[in-house]
């Protein structure tokens, strides 16, 4: 045998694994450092939608108004609720859910809609996950300028201890007070679970492009399943039952964690406890898919 051959040859380091923890905390990092390219997307988004309309984005606010005031007036007759208390209930309850459904149906093609800068522009994924819940925030910013006129209409009637029902039973709420500064916190976790199931279902329906067609299908049947526009208080006997119900309806944690500070109402623990925990194992979820199908989502767009 030749001595050469028994020389050994230097091994050469092996490539990194494009599936790596780091890489995954990296993207989300580097995409949160990359403010500026998120948030002019997302307003981009919003002035291409009204684009040469009169009114621009004020629209937004108009359709929220029309709904929230057809709605609340329809249900609060149906149910015999007092509208003075209401109303606002049932704008509030349109503004949070619009912005959890929003984070959701546009969540899922949070990678889709974007195929053409994620294959030509350098960026962080998380950037376009970003770019949606931006999006949604700037909607509901839009939203809760006519949940402040509704709550200037009605104050005097919800600024003290009252009750949804116009025949004086249901729960007694206590009214607006300091505790409205407890809807920051309950937007942010909103937001922080909005963001990672976009993250998730973008992941799942750019892979899977029938999810969204499932998703779309029962996100009517999650809506009327949470109490946007029905109240517990207006359920009488059964009111019990449907708390227990609602218990395991985390939609309804998350719409209670903003809008019950807004309205007057109190939150349960329950409800701090259900969000907290949910935006803890919702980002583990997300951040094993990105770890895992992070290099791949440029192939399946």
């Amino acid at each position: 045998m030749h001595p050469s051959s028994t020389i050994d040859r230097p091994v050469e380091p092996l490539a990194s694994s494009t599936r790596s923890w780091s890489r995954a905390f990296a993207d989300i990092r580097t995409g949160l450092a990359n403010r500026q390219l998120w948030a002019h997307l997302g307003w981009q988004d919003i002035k291409q939608r009204y684009r040469r309309s009169v009114l621009g984005p004020l629209w937004i606010t108009i359709g929220m108004g029309v709904t929230a005031l057809g709605i609340g007036l329809l249900y609060g007759l149906l149910f015999h609720n007092d509208p003075r208390t209401f109303l606002p209930y049932v704008t509030v309850g349109f503004i949070v859910w619009n912005f959890i459904s929003g984070s959701l149906l546009e969540g899922m093609d949070t990678f889709i809609a974007n195929e053409g800068l994620i294959k030509h522009l350098p960026a962080p994924l998380s950037v376009y996950v970003l770019r949606t819940i931006w999006r949604q925030t700037l909607m509901l910013l839009h939203n809760l300028v006519v949940y402040v006129i509704v709550t200037g209409i009605f104050f005097f009637s919800v600024d003290h201890p009252y009750r949804m029902s116009d025949n004086g039973t249901g729960t007694l709420h206590p009214g607006l007070s300091w505790t409205i500064l407890l809807a920051v916190p309950g937007f942010v976790l909103i937001a922080a679970n909005g963001a990672w199931v976009s993250m998730l279902l973008g992941i799942i329906s750019t892979r899977y492009r029938d999810i969204p067609q499932v998703i779309n299908a029962i996100i009517q049947l999650l809506f009327y399943g949470t109490p946007i526009v029905w109240s517990i208080d207006t359920l009488g006997d059964h009111a019990d039952a449907a708390r227990v119900v609602l218990e395991w309806n985390p939609l309804y944690h998350l719409v209670q964690v903003m809008r019950a500070p807004l309205v007057g109402q109190v939150i349960e623990p329950l409800s701090w406890v259900v969000c907290v925990g949910m935006a803890i194992v919702g980002w583990a979820l997300a951040l094993l898919a990105m770890k895992n199908y992070r290099a791949r989502i440029s192939y399946w767009v």
